[in-house]
């Protein structure tokens, strides 16, 4: 596998974190300056890594699935497809694309923020911002629902075999498909509702954040519903980077996951939305609603680079 991945994809998780998504002018100068700007990412990543070693900077750089023809006359990476919008009842699952996302986390707020101020400058008037989310680490990595996420997300060596592609598409080992929803919560509902109802729907401890076991847990609990396998009975697994945003009028969690395909997240959507096919949905989806989707592919630096010449 190639080592000439964005490596912010699979390092640890940041206490903070800026996902901002952008969409590009059509016009032929525009085009040009993007990929300029693109081929400096990894670049300013190595800027602020150098000046500040203990921060934990990274910046992931990600190209919308309808905007690849138009950034590149490559081919695409093999499996990048439009967001997988779905729809059954009150379960929502909307597709908002947009051309390019970028992912800047670190342990400092200031410098994420910085950070953002240079990439922009150099994009200029060739993009317009379409949303900017500031995800923070929440008390013990906990959602806002007060329940811990992301502890089924692997660990070690195997983040890297998860997210990144390998030589099944050679031309772009190394890179990762992207996925994002930004989720809204009805925390005013949730927290009206007695602990075990909020652990039923879970499917965990609030507390002590211990799983319940098979026998107890119910067919509609979130992590049930998000544990899905192939034919082979294997785990689909996905590498979360999801954090919570929120002021005092919004508040939710900006869900962001890397994978080496994207048929899993699609397995897991499928799961939690559309169900089993006996009535079992994700009852989590009751207290909080996807009011954004979008696919992208993060592709190896060596692509983003070349992207000047």
């Amino acid at each position: 596998m190639s080592q000439g991945y964005q490596s912010g994809i699979v390092a640890d998780g940041n206490s903070d974190a800026l996902f901002i998504s952008c969409n590009v002018s059509r016009d032929s100068s525009s085009v040009v300056q993007v990929r300029q700007a693109l081929a400096a990412v990894s670049q300013l990543q190595s800027e602020y890594q150098h000046k500040y070693p203990d921060a934990g900077f990274y910046l992931i750089a990600a190209i919308g699935s309808h905007y690849w023809s138009q950034l590149s006359d490559a081919p695409a990476p093999a499996l990048l497809a439009p967001f997988p919008a779905m729809a059954e009842e009150d379960r929502l699952a909307p597709s908002t694309p947009t051309d390019l996302l970028f992912h800047i986390r670190s342990e400092r707020h200031d410098l994420n923020y910085e950070a953002a101020q240079k990439l922009f400058a150099r994009f200029g008037d060739a993009v317009t911002v379409v949303e900017e989310v500031h995800g923070f680490r929440y008390l013990d990595n906990r959602d806002l629902t007060g329940f811990v996420d992301g502890t089924e997300n692997p660990q070690g060596e195997k983040r890297a075999s998860v997210a990144l592609v390998g030589n099944e598409d050679p031309q772009y080992a190394g890179g990762s498909y992207l996925h994002i929803q930004r989720y809204e919560h009805d925390l005013e509902h949730w927290n009206k509702l007695p602990v075990k109802e909020q652990e039923d729907s879970v499917g965990r401890t609030k507390v002590d954040n211990i799983e319940y076991s098979s026998d107890e847990k119910p067919l509609t609990a979130h992590v049930k519903r998000a544990a899905v396998k192939d034919s082979t009975g294997k785990s689909l697994e996905i590498l979360r980077h999801s954090m919570p945003y929120g002021n005092l009028q919004r508040k939710g969690l900006l869900f962001a996951s890397y994978c080496a395909s994207p048929e899993n997240f699609t397995r897991m959507l499928e799961s939690m939305i559309n169900g089993d096919g006996h009535g079992h949905t994700d009852h989590l989806l009751k207290y909080t609603r996807a009011v954004t989707g979008a696919a992208y592919f993060a592709p190896p630096v060596a692509f983003l680079e070349q992207l000047s010449s």
